[in-house]
């Protein structure tokens, strides 16, 4: 990495991050532990033709370890709000904190898969209560990074393998997913060695790796029949657009055409920064699927 490359990186990580978090209008629980809470966002504004507005459920990534929670996106959540979406932004259990000289784990397993199911289930009663003016019929998924994994699995549940205590009978009721930069096949993420060993972490180690992966990688869970778009900055460096690309093929060989959204100059942070141009972007896509 050269030192512009590097300040670059830095200088948008320090953009996303200079936002204050945004205070939810509501939050509700799914379930009992800490980490078991959606936050909801009322829309700002009025947009599109009147009424129900559409629910953008969305998945906050940081390698799906302890340190990065919900709050780093709230900004991201405000800003579609302020574009007129119901939001909704879950929360989830991560990695154990204090894991070593190695830092934080990524994940937990099986609790991380756990909590995106249930929050997922629960949310259409959730935010019905929550915020009346949103219509669960109109939902569109998404999520940045690990999260935008997560986002793509949550729409796979119904092709899971049949012993997977996630699996559904039929596919999820979501207008579409919009999955940005997404760790989206972990294959190719393993081998780039994405965000530090976070797959592998995340599936619990090298032996439960190929045990693990056909219930947890998106690549291995197409097709989902249900409308997808990937946004990726061509500047990526800490989840490479090879990884996008291979998930993008990956459906292209199961019969799926894949939205793949390419942005020149942009790195991994301004896809969910409400300062970056790429964050209009991002609203857009979510926009095409939605309304």
């Amino acid at each position: 990495m050269t030192d512009d490359v590097a300040a670059a990186r830095a200088a948008e990580e320090k953009s996303l991050f200079s936002h204050p978090p945004v205070a939810p209008d509501a939050t509700a629980s799914y379930g009992g532990h800490p980490d078991q809470v959606i936050d909801f966002h009322a829309p700002r504004r009025t947009a599109g033709p009147g009424g129900p507005v559409p629910l953008v459920v969305v998945l906050h990534g940081g390698a799906w370890r302890a340190p990065y929670d919900r709050r780093h996106i709230s900004p991201f959540a405000d800003f579609l709000a302020r574009r007129g979406f119901a939001v909704a932004s879950v929360e989830y259990r991560r990695g154990t904190e204090g894991a070593g000289a190695g830092g934080p784990v990524a994940g937990r397993w099986p609790d991380t898969f756990d909590d995106v199911a249930a929050a997922l289930d629960a949310l259409p009663a959730l935010a019905r209560e929550a915020l009346p003016q949103a219509d669960p019929r109109r939902m569109v998924v998404t999520g940045h990074s690990a999260g935008g994994q997560l986002a793509l699995w949550a729409a796979a549940r119904h092709v899971l393998p049949a012993d997977a205590p996630w699996r559904t009978d039929r596919p999820a009721p979501l207008r579409g997913v919009v999955a940005l930069a997404p760790i989206a096949d972990f294959q190719v993420a393993g081998r780039l060695d994405v965000c530090a060993g976070a797959v592998r972490q995340l599936l619990g180690g090298r032996e439960d790796f190929a045990e693990r992966r056909p219930y947890a990688d998106p690549a291995l869970l197409l097709p989902t029949g249900i409308a997808t778009t990937l946004v990726q900055g061509r500047a990526d460096l800490d989840v490479p657009q090879a990884v996008a690309e291979a998930y993008a093929d990956a459906a292209a060989r199961a019969g799926e055409v894949v939205g793949l959204t390419l942005l020149e100059d942009v790195g991994h942070f301004p896809l969910i920064d409400p300062a970056a141009d790429a964050c209009a972007v991002v609203a857009e896509e979510i926009a095409q699927l939605a309304w």
